[in-house]
C-alpha cells in the first residue's frame, strides 16, 4: 500500500463492522492461529471460501452488516469485506476497507466500486486482500508480501483507490440498504466518479 495510516485507528467497531457481536467474536476465536499472519490468513480464507458471493449465486438476501453476512452466509464483495474486517478486528488485528473502481462488463463504462480489505501485518505493514470469492478467472490469495487480488485495474477509467477506510464507504452502505433484491442492486452498483479519477 502507498499509504501508511496508524494501525491503532483500525481496531474499532461500528454498525456494519460489528466486531463486538457475540457471533463474530465466537467465529473469530475459532479462526485464530498461532501468529497474527496465520490468523489473518485463516479469516481471509474462511470469508473467501465459506461465504458465498451474492452475484455469483444470484440469490437473496442482500446483506451489509458483518454479523448478518455471517448468519446468512452470503454477501456482495462489500459485505464480505465488512465480515473479514470484523473478524480481523475481533482478533485485535488492525484492518480496514479498500476499494477499486472497475469496469462492470470489462470493456469500459459503466464502472462500479469493488470492495476489498487491507490488513496490517507485523512483518509487512499494510497488505491488501480480496475475499470476494474465487471462480474461473479469479484467483485471490493470501501470500504476503505479494498481493494477489481478484481484479487488476489496467483499463482506462479503472483505478485503485489509495485510501484505507476505517468504516464503509457511504455510497456502498446507501446502495446495500436501499436494495432488498440482489438483481436490483446488481443494476445499481455504487460508483465514485471523482474528478481525480483520470482516464489512463
Amino acid at each position: 500500500m502507498s499509504s501508511s495510516p496508524n494501525p491503532n485507528d483500525y481496531l474499532g467497531h461500528c454498525e456494519d463492522i460489528d466486531a463486538d457481536h457475540p457471533d463474530i467474536i465466537e467465529r473469530a476465536q475459532k479462526l485464530a492461529g498461532a501468529s497474527i499472519e496465520e490468523t489473518a490468513k485463516n479469516c481471509f480464507e474462511f470469508v473467501r471460501d465459506s461465504i458465498q458471493h451474492t452475484g455469483d449465486e444470484e440469490r437473496n438476501p442482500v446483506t451489509c452488516r458483518a454479523s448478518d453476512v455471517l448468519w446468512h452466509g452470503i454477501g456482495y464483495c462489500y459485505a464480505k469485506s465488512h465480515l473479514l474486517c470484523a473478524f480481523l478486528r475481533a482478533n485485535q488485528i488492525p484492518a480496514g476497507l479498500c476499494y477499486q473502481r472497475l469496469s462492470i462488463e470489462g470493456d469500459g463504462a459503466p464502472f462500479c466500486l469493488h470492495g476489498l480489505n487491507a490488513v496490517h501485518l507485523p512483518d509487512h505493514g499494510w497488505y491488501r486482500i480480496d475475499a470476494r470469492g474465487n471462480k474461473p478467472g479469479v484467483d485471490a490469495q493470501f501470500i504476503p508480501p505479494r498481493e494477489q487480488l481478484a481484479f487488476a485495474t489496467d483499463m482506462a477509467g479503472e483505478r485503485d483507490l489509495d485510501e484505507i477506510w476505517q468504516t464503509p464507504h457511504p455510497a456502498v452502505i446507501e446502495c446495500l440498504r436501499r436494495h432488498e433484491d440482489w438483481l436490483e442492486l446488481s443494476q445499481d452498483l455504487p460508483d465514485q466518479d471523482l474528478p481525480d479519477i483520470e482516464e489512463r
